[in-house]
């Protein structure tokens, strides 16, 4: 990231911006448009195009059928300054569940192609895992741009602290920069908007899957002793899958806890699970992504 790159003066009404899409004419199929955010590494974030496609998903379905799970592959790396544009494929309506297929295309070429599932509500049975013990409350943890105050004129640092929409909270420290402590693939991350957000459970459901693309590759690098920053590491996300159980604010803190059971062949594997304050689970994911080393490092590891 140059100095001459801009950090958004206001990234929480960008990212409103971003997930209020405008919608084409209809044809065969459901046509929606949206921007892209600023990334310093010039490439869109593979969290907006989740957010984006499960907006246009479910802006085709009836109120009353909410998401439960998104399968998504991201294809190519798309462009920040160029708009997406969003097809969907209304496949199915039946009585308890609908199902879309969002395919994302920039210039003419897909970048994402996914698949999202919607539910009537209903009864049934119901259990759930824990929130974990010991976590310390988001409010004694200190905000990232506080972190990051003694890196002031280390532009990746700065982008991190003030150009995101989500204020996150490391429980063990960050590796942007250095790992600390002992090389484990687990950790967890308090996160949410850095201010309110509308009362559309849709926006929130976006938001929170936009939020949870940012982190769940870190146990693989804190594993391996590796930070954001290392010299020739290559990273990027290869497929998503999210699970929503129960309905969450993106504004209001939730616990990220997250691990990495696996890692070969050049990709890792990370999982995770969303809580909220009250210690229900709202959200279960799982993602695969490329993490890559120069080759004389494999050894070390």
């Amino acid at each position: 990231m140059s100095e001459s790159m801009p950090i958004a003066e206001d990234p929480l009404g960008e990212l409103l911006q971003t997930l209020n899409l405008e919608q084409a004419a209809r044809t065969r199929e459901d046509i929606f448009i949206g921007p892209s955010n600023f990334m310093p590494t010039g490439r869109v974030f593979g969290g907006q195009q989740i957010g984006q496609a499960l907006v246009a998903a479910s802006r085709t379905v009836e109120p009353d059928r909410k998401i439960h799970s998104m399968h998504g592959y991201f294809l190519r790396g798309g462009k920040i300054d160029s708009p997406i544009t969003y097809s969907v494929d209304r496949i199915r309506d039946g009585k308890s569940f609908s199902t879309r297929r969002v395919q994302a295309y920039q210039d003419g070429e897909p970048l994402f192609s996914s698949i999202y599932s919607f539910q009537v509500e209903e009864r049934g049975l119901e259990h759930q895992d824990t929130l974990p013990e010991g976590i310390p409350d988001p409010e004694s943890l200190p905000p990232l741009k506080e972190l990051m105050e003694v890196m002031k004129d280390n532009p990746a640092a700065q982008y991190w602290a003030k150009g995101r929409p989500f204020d996150m909270r490391h429980i063990e420290k960050s590796i942007y920069f250095y790992v600390e402590g002992e090389h484990v693939a687990h950790q967890a991350i308090w996160f949410k908007t850095i201010g309110p957000l509308p009362d559309d459970q849709i926006i929130h459901n976006a938001a929170l899957a936009y939020a949870s693309d940012y982190s769940l590759l870190e146990p693989i690098y804190r594993r391996h002793g590796l930070v954001w920053s290392h010299p020739g590491l290559m990273v990027a996300s290869l497929d998503h899958a999210m699970w929503f159980h129960r309905p969450a604010r993106a504004d209001q803190w939730l616990l990220y806890v997250q691990d990495s059971p696996n890692a070969r062949g050049g990709r890792g594997l990370g999982l995770g699970k969303i809580f909220n304050r009250a210690g229900e689970l709202v959200a279960t994911v799982a993602q695969e992504g490329l993490v890559r080393i120069p080759a004389e490092e494999l050894a070390q590891h």
